[in-house]
């Protein structure tokens, strides 16, 4: 699932990942001060999401930048294991990335 180069839609996801890496990375204080979790694991689940959203966005007018794209939503939406509001921060920008792809793909069809 991936657009075709010259899409002007894929500039918008390369910014709605971006996005992603800031909030992903704030999120790592947030799972320490309001939920409690450990120093280790906030940072490597945020670090390593914020990362996974990072590398997306650089090659995302590469082939391999998709699956990369695809799975910084699965892990946005993941870190609300550690801390429940993940899901909904998570699954906003998952929801976001989906509709933005949608209109692509209209975009792609005229």
């Amino acid at each position: 699932m991936r657009l075709t180069d010259g899409n002007p839609m894929t500039k918008t996801l390369m910014l709605t990942l971006i996005f992603e890496v800031v909030v992903y990375v704030l999120a790592i204080p947030g799972m320490i001060q309001v939920d409690d979790v450990p120093l280790l694991p906030a940072f490597v689940t945020g670090i390593g999401a914020a990362l996974l959203a990072g590398v997306a966005a650089g090659t995302l007018r590469r082939p391999i930048g998709w699956p990369l794209a695809w799975a910084a939503q699965v892990a946005g939406i993941a870190l609300g294991f550690l801390t429940p509001w993940m899901f909904a921060v998570g699954g906003g920008f998952a929801a976001l990335f989906l509709v933005e792809f949608m209109l692509g793909k209209k975009i792609e069809q005229r």
